[in-house]
């Protein structure tokens, strides 16, 4: 079986700048994600700028089966992950109560179930090539979210896991880092709904610099990213201020962005 890093969500936004920065430092790639089309224009741009050209296997891993079709296509191609790039998820904005009950379950199976098959799925071949597991989480994982309850929950989730899995896995020489980017320019904002003045404008990073740093942190074997001075001080902040002062400061902003919509709607 030929080692390979695995990266989901790898169509576009971060998870493209990942497999970018990744095939620059000479790793052999397989993204994957929903969109073939966009899979493939990736592939060709790496391959053009003169790295092996990635193998792409579209797959929904928010269905219950999406690991499991992967793992097959993975084993039938002769390809086992020795580095696994969990990027692949998505955000709702809306009281919980009044988003779709369905596309929250969806995005727990995600963001949380299908991150956590993927990072256990193929634990003997990652830690017999020694490599590694970076799990893209998210500041919101440091702090509850009124207006995203869910997705700032699932967060969390990452985060508490992948901490938990580097050390477990640290005297194995495995690498296991959780990336937490605070705001960045992505089709995440339209795909959660969210207006792109959400989150003011210094707390914004490009997916190329998240990208950079999130890969120097694992390399360097970092159990904890999180790009940016001031997210990582927003990311300290929930250990230094009361929790309830923390959730009534999202809740404002929460309320302030629906009062607005309500305004103009």
């Amino acid at each position: 079986m030929q080692p390979v890093c695995l990266i989901t969500g790898a169509s576009a936004g971060i998870g493209a700048e990942l497999a970018r920065v990744f095939a620059s430092h000479g790793h052999a790639l397989v993204l994957a994600a929903r969109r073939q089309a966009q899979l493939d224009t990736l592939a060709a741009e790496i391959a053009t700028a003169g790295h092996t050209r990635p193998k792409v296997i579209a797959t929904d891993l928010a269905l219950r089966d999406g690991p499991a079709r992967l793992a097959d296509a993975l084993h039938a191609a002769g390809l086992e992950p020795a580095i696994v790039v969990n990027n692949a998820g998505f955000g709702l904005l809306g009281d919980a109560a009044d988003l779709d009950r369905d596309r929250q379950l969806a995005m727990i199976d995600l963001n949380a179930r299908a991150l956590t098959d993927l990072s256990l799925r193929w634990l003997d071949s990652v830690i017999r090539h020694r490599g590694g597991i970076l799990n893209v989480a998210s500041v919101a994982g440091f702090m509850p979210g009124p207006g995203m309850a869910v997705y700032h929950a699932t967060k969390a989730y990452v985060l508490s896991f992948t901490e938990a899995l580097h050390s477990e896995l640290k005297a194995s020489g495995v690498r296991v880092c959780a990336l937490c980017p605070g705001p960045v320019e992505t089709e995440f904002f339209d795909r959660a709904g969210m207006p792109h003045d959400y989150f003011p404008r210094f707390l914004r990073r490009s997916p190329e610099r998240v990208a950079r740093e999130g890969y120097a942190g694992f390399v360097h074997g970092h159990r904890v990213v999180v790009p940016g001075k001031i997210n990582r001080v927003t990311s300290l902040l929930p250990r230094l201020l009361p929790r309830a002062l923390m959730l009534a400061a999202i809740n404002r902003r929460w309320n302030r962005t629906k009062d607005r919509d309500q305004l103009h709607a």
